[in-house]
């Protein structure tokens, strides 16, 4: 029997998630040298000093297994948003929650339901656990933002057997986002035998005063878990260090099923430290400000439309299929992301770079549609 008859039907249908291109491949592939990634929605600053200098410190340690569930990060993560610290679960970036919430509350014969041009960690997630997922068509432009989430058409779709519902605020890839009268109107409406997920990965980026921390709403809702990581603003992604919050009994479910050490020493360090350096988070801020204004107005310039975007990245619409334009872009040394595989054929998601590498994207982009 071939190997793959033995796999379980949802991973045998699945493809895998397919990362940015990185800036050594891409200078082999086509030969070019100081190429300029804007594709994978990393912090341009990188780690905060100080996260650099305890994940030093940690390596000296790294002979023992780190702390398990990680109990200083959690414990600091939990004095943050004023819970418990058994609300908190610890993951392998918020990437690695979101599939502890598929294992434990996903199967067969129950539904999930998340919008289209989500993330794609939603239905990798729900396939491979052989949960059936029901996709919300997402707002044409006309009563939402266009590829934002339709929390009508969602609402519309949860039945008896929706066990869980994924919400992207904002959104990755669109950059769309929900307020906070909307958001919680939907959350609250939710029958009790549904897990609703609000995943806040670009959280610390958006600076709309309508904008939600779902994670004060635990204690009214709950079957809510509220996710966030370290991979975006606090420029960790290298690292891997995510969490979810939630109520206690929610999170000891997902420790369950969680390994014992899914995230490393060096991590929880980092993390940690990051969590007090505020004035380079504040920077971070402060640069995707500046370099979201520096995108949209070459945007403008160029008459490219593009989405209205609260995270660090930006979909622009190239006027057709995007893919022969991402492939000039590569050849000369500008890596962003193409996102057919998100529904989204004619757009490019374009993350928010140094000013100096913003400029070069422009440059090089209007180069390419001549």
């Amino acid at each position: 029997m071939h190997c793959e008859e033995l796999a379980v039907a949802g991973v045998r249908a699945l493809q895998p998630y397919q990362p940015g291109m990185p800036i050594a491949e891409l200078e082999r592939r086509y030969g070019v040298y100081n190429a300029v990634k804007l594709a994978s929605n990393e912090n341009p600053l990188g780690p905060s000093p100080l996260a650099i200098a305890a994940a030093h410190g940690a390596l000296a340690d790294s002979a023992r297994y780190p702390e398990g569930g990680g109990y200083r990060l959690s414990a600091r993560l939990a004095a943050r948003h004023g819970v418990a610290t058994a609300a908190i679960t610890l993951g392998n970036g918020s990437n690695d929650v979101l599939d502890l919430i598929a294992r434990v509350f996903l199967g067969p014969g129950v539904e999930a339901v998340y919008s289209r041009h989500a993330f794609a960690v939603y239905p990798i997630a729900v396939q491979a656990v052989g949960a059936t997922a029901r996709v919300a068509g997402a707002h044409d432009g006309s009563r939402g933002p266009a590829f934002g989430h339709d929390l009508a058409a969602m609402r519309s779709l949860v039945g008896p057997d929706t066990r869980v519902v994924f919400i992207a605020n904002p959104n990755n890839p669109t950059g769309t986002w929900l307020d906070e009268t909307e958001l919680h109107a939907f959350v609250t409406d939710l029958p009790d035998h549904v897990i609703v997920v609000i995943d806040e990965a670009y959280f610390e980026y958006v600076e709309e005063a309508r904008y939600p921390d779902a994670s004060r709403w635990l204690t009214a809702c709950p079957n809510l878990i509220v996710t966030r990581t370290f991979s975006k603003a606090y420029g960790l992604a290298g690292l891997r260090a995510g969490y979810a919050v939630s109520r206690p009994e929610v999170a000891q479910l997902l420790n369950r099923v969680r390994q014992p050490f899914n995230v490393n020493s060096i991590a929880q360090a980092a993390a940690l430290a990051a969590l007090d350096d505020a004035a380079h988070l504040e920077k971070s801020v402060r640069l995707n400000r500046e370099g979201m204004r520096q995108l949209v107005s070459g945007f403008r310039r160029l008459g490219l439309s593009h989405g209205e975007s609260v995270a660090n990245f930006v979909v622009v619409d190239t006027g057709g299929p995007a893919a022969g334009l991402y492939e000039r872009l590569l050849r000369h040394g500008v890596i962003v992301r193409p996102i057919a595989n998100y529904g989204m054929p004619n757009h490019l998601r374009v993350t928010v770079g140094l000013p100096e590498e913003n400029a070069r994207f422009l440059n090089v982009l209007e180069q390419v549609l001549a």
